[in-house]
């Protein structure tokens, strides 16, 4: 498949590029007999990551280290094979993997490099306030922005230029351009708008330090459109929480509570919150996807998954939620309970039954979770 092909499969093309340097990676092929059933899920020289099952089974003891390992080679493997940063894969690494660093060490520097080869590819080119790579700034400059807080703890020329890059793609009402077929996160232009307000809210020092008239103005403007727009679903919502944990006037006192009450209303019995629960079939993107989420056999009551489990209890935490709290417990029993044994946290994606890229976010969000509930 070309190159390009095989970025818009997936449902985000970014940019092709010419790969720098090299970095070791262990190899994943546990498994390995799924693929003559199914592509792997990732593969890239010694990197082969099977493909994502939900009869894959479940560990009998929580490994970080096996978590890691999955999304670290998935997301070099990605990088490697497809030229391209992706949301649901290299893009969702730096978003959260940054934050690890001071448990699990740093990233790889190639991934980094990665990134700012991005940056130097897309900086002076046409088309960013209606391409796919308007979605790709935003994921850019947030993943630069935590290598600096959290690997270099300070501001980096590199991420000071993607967040003018990110800037240069902004549209007119103050949101970025996305695509609206492949849910979550390619769902609408509010959610890549949510991750831009995380890039500039994270980007240390950033925009405290920031004197320029004109950008000011559009993060003002960014602001507005966040606080101007009713997102269409609870997705939207905890998304737009989870900004606002990072820009305090994001939202009110009030609205804050009653988006950590809309959190905690869909936690399932079991402890998890499933993906499921937070959006009408019609209400993902363009509803292109209510036919086939319908008749899906537990649509009446879906499974708890990873994806949202994770990103529900990291998002409360940082909201101010105790570690304490029975709810956050239960969560983390749930999490702690239902990793599989590649390491990953199932979760069926939204769109089709092929790949399951969600579950590289799924497992993202599990770990950094079970990080700040202080449960690695």
């Amino acid at each position: 498949m070309p190159l390009l092909d095989a970025c818009r499969k997936a449902g985000l093309v970014l940019l092709t590029v010419t790969l720098i340097g090299t970095a070791g990676a262990e190899d994943i092929k546990e498994g390995a007999e799924e693929t003559k059933e199914k592509e792997p899920q990732y593969e890239s020289g010694s990197i082969l990551i099977p493909a994502a099952s939900e009869q894959e089974p479940k560990r009998q003891e929580f490994s970080a280290h096996l978590a890691d390992r999955y999304l670290t080679n998935g997301a070099l493997a990605w990088s490697r094979s497809e030229g391209c940063i992706s949301c649901h894969t290299n893009g969702s690494y730096l978003t959260v993997r940054g934050a690890l660093t001071s448990r699990l060490g740093p990233p790889p520097v190639e991934v980094r490099s990665f990134f700012v080869e991005q940056v130097r590819k897309l900086t002076g080119t046409s088309g960013l306030k209606s391409d796919v790579t308007g979605t790709s700034t935003a994921y850019i400059a947030l993943g630069l922005a935590e290598w600096d807080v959290h690997v270099t703890k300070s501001l980096s020329p590199e991420t000071d230029q993607a967040l003018r890059l990110m800037f240069s793609a902004q549209l007119e009402n103050g949101s970025w351009f996305n695509q609206t077929c492949w849910p979550p996160l390619e769902s609408s232009e509010f959610q890549v708008t949510t991750v831009a307000a995380l890039a500039v809210a994270t980007a240390p020092g950033w925009l405290a330090e920031l004197d320029d008239d004109g950008l000011q103005e559009q993060v003002d403007k960014l602001k507005e459109y966040l606080q101007q727009t009713d997102p269409l679903n609870d997705y939207g919502r905890i998304s737009l929480l989870w900004a606002a944990t990072r820009i305090p006037d994001l939202l009110t006192d009030v609205q804050k509570q009653a988006f950590i009450d809309m959190t905690w209303s869909h936690q399932r019995a079991d402890g998890g919150w499933s993906i499921r629960t937070f959006a009408k079939p019609e209400d993902w993107g363009e509803g292109n996807r209510a036919e086939r989420l319908r008749a899906e056999p537990e649509f009446d009551n879906p499974p708890s998954d990873g994806h949202m489990t994770g990103l529900a209890v990291l998002i409360l935490r940082d909201a101010g939620m105790a570690v304490v709290d029975p709810r956050i417990q239960a969560a983390v029993n749930w999490l702690k309970t239902n990793q599989r044994e590649s390491g990953r946290w199932w979760t069926r994606s939204l769109n089709n039954d092929s790949y399951h890229f969600i579950t590289f976010s799924s497992t993202g969000y599990a770990l950094l979770a079970l990080a700040k509930c202080d449960a690695l």
